[in-house]
């Protein structure tokens, strides 16, 4: 497995642009020193595999993985509750050899123990947006999703070493230079 000099741990709610962020920040560090990890990566291929759908798909931010949500939801919930790290630890497997790795999508307690128990130099980064602003960028509160654990674990989660709102581009250019500063360049 890859030994990163440090691992971003990036969280927020649906829609607050966690993935977009995570996509500028590698594009201004530049794609030879660092990767975007996805949790959700092996979580989404296993899911697919398993019940006979389209990965490519699941991995896309459209209707299709809205659809089946829920049910992939409580069916890597039954996964983590035998192994806790497992999607962590699938996601590492398959990561480039680069010195940061940028984790977007953290959403529970376990994730980040996971990494702090595995990995030396972590730093934990909160995504906010406002209300109004994830519902222009498509965000609808949907039951069994928005309510859950997947989607709530980390709200009362402290201390984060970094938090930022990401409501404009005013918002997300401060948080990749505030970020940038921190890393091992």
């Amino acid at each position: 497995m890859a030994q990163p000099k440090i691992i971003l741990l990036f969280s927020g709610k649906r829609k607050s642009g966690k993935d977009f962020l995570c996509e500028n920040l590698k594009a201004m560090v530049g794609e030879n020193k660092c990767d975007i990890i996805r949790i959700s990566g092996p979580l989404k291929q296993l899911y697919a595999t398993n019940h006979n759908l389209k990965w490519d798909q699941l991995m896309s931010d459209g209707p299709y993985k809205e659809k089946y949500r829920h049910d992939m939801i409580n069916w890597s919930d039954d996964i983590r509750n035998k192994d806790s790290g497992y999607f962590c630890k699938a996601a590492c497997k398959s990561a480039s050899p680069k010195d940061i790795w940028i984790v977007s999508d953290i959403r529970r307690k376990t994730d980040i123990k996971w990494f702090k128990d595995n990995w030396s130099s972590i730093k934990t980064i909160r995504i906010y947006a406002d209300l109004e602003v994830r519902k222009a960028r498509g965000w609808i509160f949907t039951s069994g999703v928005d309510d859950v654990v997947s989607e709530c674990d980390l709200d009362d989660f402290s201390p984060w070493d970094m938090e930022f709102a990401n409501n404009n581009d005013l918002d997300y250019k401060k948080a990749i230079e505030q970020i940038v500063n921190i890393l091992p360049l």
